[in-house]
C-alpha cells in the first residue's frame, strides 16, 4: 500500500465538511474555566484544612484531572482552534500548561513546528529510537531500558507518572528555544515555589506533586499511544504514523476529544469537536489504512511489544531479541 502525504488526503476531505467545522470554538475555554475552578477550590481546602486528611488524596485525583484537562485545553489553544489572537494563545496557553511547567512558545515549536510536520520520521522530537540510534547513543539506551514502556517491563509505568513533564524539560534543555520560553518556564517554577511556600511542605505534596503524577499520567495515557505503536514513515502519513484510541463518551468529553489524533494530524488547526465527522469521512474513503482501538487495548499492547524501530514495521527488544511488528505492518508500504 502506498504511502500518501497529508495533503492527498485533505484535498479530498476538506470539500465534504461544512464550513462551520473550521470556525474557532472560543466556548471551549469554559473547560479551562472549570478545571482551573476545581485546582483552585481543592488547593483552598487542603491548604486551610477544610477538609480531613484521610481526604486529601481524592482531592488530589481530582486536581490532577484538572491539570491534564488544562493541558488539553492549552494543546487546541495553541493549535489555533479556539482563539485567534497569537498573543491571547500564549497567554492561555501557558496558564493551562502552568501544571507541567511547560512554556507554550517550546510547545509551539517542538510539537506544532516539528512533530506534526515530521510524525514519526527522523527527527521526531515524539518517535521512539531506530537500532542504529539505540546502539550509538548511550542516553537513548538508559531512556529506553530504564523508562519506555514495553516489553513487559512494569518500571515502564515512570513514563506515565513523569513523562510529560520530563521531556517538557528536555526539549527545553537541548532544542536550543528562545529566552523567552525559558523565562516563561522559570515564571511557571517560580509560581509554584510560591504555592509550596504559602501552603506547607505535607499539603504541598498533595496540592502539587501527586496531582502532577496524576496529570502526567492522564496526558501520557493518550501520547504514547497516538503513534509509539504505529511504523516510522518516509512521508508525513497520518493515517499510517497515528492512532485514534476510543474512550467512553464522558471521558472523551472530558479531555477534548484527544483520542481523536488521526483526525487532529488530518486538520491541526480544527477544533476537535468536529473530529467525529472527519473520522466518518475518513472511515468511508479509507477503512483499509485508518487505525483505531479502545485506549484500553492501546496501553496493553504498548506494555506487551517493544520501543526500538529494527525496521520501520517492527519492533525490537534488545534485551530478548523479541520482535513485534506495528500496527498495520502488513497493510503500510514503508522504504526500510
Amino acid at each position: 500500500m502506498e504511502l500518501l502525504p497529508r495533503a492527498a488526503y485533505v484535498r479530498e476531505l476538506r470539500p465534504e465538511l461544512p464550513p462551520h467545522t473550521f470556525e474557532r470554538a472560543p466556548s471551549r475555554l469554559l473547560f479551562l474555566v472549570a478545571y482551573a475552578g476545581i485546582v483552585a477550590t481543592g488547593m483552598i481546602a487542603i491548604a486551610s484544612g477544610w477538609l480531613p486528611w484521610f481526604a486529601w488524596p481524592l482531592v488530589s485525583i481530582a486536581i490532577g484531572g484538572s491539570f491534564a484537562g488544562m493541558a488539553f485545553v492549552a494543546h487546541e489553544v495553541l493549535h489555533g482552534g479556539i482563539v485567534r489572537n497569537k498573543s491571547l494563545q500564549y497567554a492561555i496557553g501557558w496558564f493551562a500548561f502552568l501544571p507541567f511547567f511547560l512554556s507554550p512558545r517550546l510547545w509551539m515549536a517542538w510539537h506544532n513546528g516539528v512533530h506534526h510536520a515530521r510524525t514519526n520520521q527522523p527527527g521526531d522530537p515524539d518517535s521512539y529510537p531506530t537500532l542504529e540510534e539505540y546502539r550509538t547513543r548511550r542516553t537513548t539506551r538508559i531512556a529506553v531500558d530504564t523508562f519506555s514502556p514495553g516489553a513487559r517491563r512494569w518500571r515502564g509505568v515512570l513514563s506515565l507518572l513523569f513523562g510529560f513533564t520530563g521531556q517538557s524539560a528536555h526539549e527545553l534543555l537541548t532544542g536550543g528555544h528562545s529566552r523567552i520560553a525559558v523565562l516563561e518556564t522559570l515564571f511557571g517554577i517560580a509560581v509554584w515555589g510560591t504555592v509550596a511556600l504559602l501552603v506547607g511542605v505535607v499539603p504541598f505534596v498533595f496540592v502539587f506533586a501527586v496531582p502532577l503524577m496524576i496529570g502526567n499520567t492522564c496526558v501520557m495515557a493518550f501520547i504514547l499511544t497516538n503513534h509509539a505503536l504505529s511504523p516510522r514513515v518516509e512521508i508525513n502519513d497520518p493515517l499510517i504514523s497515528g492512532l485514534t484510541v476510543t474512550v467512553p463518551p464522558l471521558v472523551d468529553w472530558l479531555t477534548l476529544g484527544f483520542g481523536y489524533h488521526v483526525e487532529h494530524h488530518l486538520f491541526p488547526a480544527m477544533s476537535t469537536r468536529h473530529a467525529p465527522a472527519v473520522r466518518a469521512l475518513v472511515l468511508a474513503r479509507w477503512p483499509e489504512r485508518y487505525q483505531s482501538m479502545s485506549l484500553g487495548a492501546a496501553l496493553l499492547l504498548l506494555h506487551r511489544s517493544a520501543r526500538v524501530y529494527q525496521t520501520p514495521t517492527t519492533l525490537y527488544d534488545p534485551r530478548t531479541g523479541h520482535v513485534h511488528e506495528t500496527l498495520g505492518a502488513r497493510r503500510a508500504s514503508v522504504d526500510a
